[in-house]
């Protein structure tokens, strides 16, 4: 991360000590030289998995930062494609980065948890964003995110497996959501970042009662742990026609 490009150790401090708006538009023209943004090989393989359920028409990308997921919408959809943030700053890197051709592109600033849309979408998607939410506010996140799609429609997200207690990577993570929930009670404005807060189970059980039908779908690119579970999985939740459902109901996938 600290690399000529990238931003350096005060710019990030500062960055944390601000607003979850204000630091995003600092961090904004050298986002994507950070590991913060969703490696290629991720929204690759979330592209391919989404693929064969189209053709879809009309894609949004909620909390799009420097536009990473929308790219991967321009390739999925055939007729418009819509990227929503709340940081002005990373919509202005996105704008810029906007590929030529295909499907028009419109770059919204707004709050994924008041969606200025009616239902006229039939893929949303989001990458990476998940950990900005607390768990209290999922039922009203999913809601809305059901509210803009199309019955029928998808919502889609890359998922990955947990780290084990016996790894490095878990106690990284434990340490970060420690030190953000150290500074949360400290300093104001919060800064809501958590990696350990979005639970596959809770997520699941609240898609279902925003009235999704829920898949989940390996990204064999990624393999499999010890155990034999994928490494990474893309949540597939379906807009069901009828009414809520109340609870998820998770469709089944071959072990292979």
């Amino acid at each position: 991360m600290f690399t000529p490009e990238g931003p350096t150790l005060r710019e990030l401090a500062v960055q944390a000590m601000s607003s979850v708006e204000h630091g995003y538009d600092l961090l904004a023209p050298k986002f994507d030289h950070t590991p913060f943004r969703t490696s290629g090989r991720l929204l690759g393989s979330v592209a391919e998995a989404l693929r064969p359920l189209g053709p879809f028409s009309d894609g949004l990308d909620l909390c799009c930062g420097t536009g990473a997921g929308t790219d991967v919408l321009t390739r999925l959809c055939r007729r418009s494609v819509t990227g929503l943030d709340f940081s002005a700053g990373m919509l202005d890197v996105a704008r810029r980065n906007a590929p030529a051709g295909g499907p028009d592109v419109a770059w919204v600033r707004g709050d994924v948890r008041a969606l200025p849309f009616a239902p006229a979408f039939d893929l949303v998607v989001s990458f990476g964003a998940f950990g900005h939410f607390l768990p209290r506010e999922l039922p009203g996140l999913f809601g809305q995110v059901h509210s803009v799609l199309r019955p029928g429609g998808r919502f889609a997200f890359p998922v990955l497996a947990p780290p084990r207690p016996s790894g490095l990577g878990y106690w990284t993570l434990l340490g970060f959501d420690t030190v953000m929930r150290v500074r949360n009670a400290l300093w104001r404005p919060p800064f809501v970042m958590y990696y350990r807060a979005f639970r596959l189970g809770d997520v699941l059980a609240e898609l279902g009662r925003a009235g999704f039908e829920v898949e989940l779908r390996p990204l064999p690119e990624f393999g499999r742990r010890v155990d034999g579970s994928p490494r990474a999985r893309v949540v597939l939740a379906r807009r069901t026609a009828g009414e809520r459902l109340g609870t998820a109901r998770v469709s089944p996938r071959p072990a292979g």
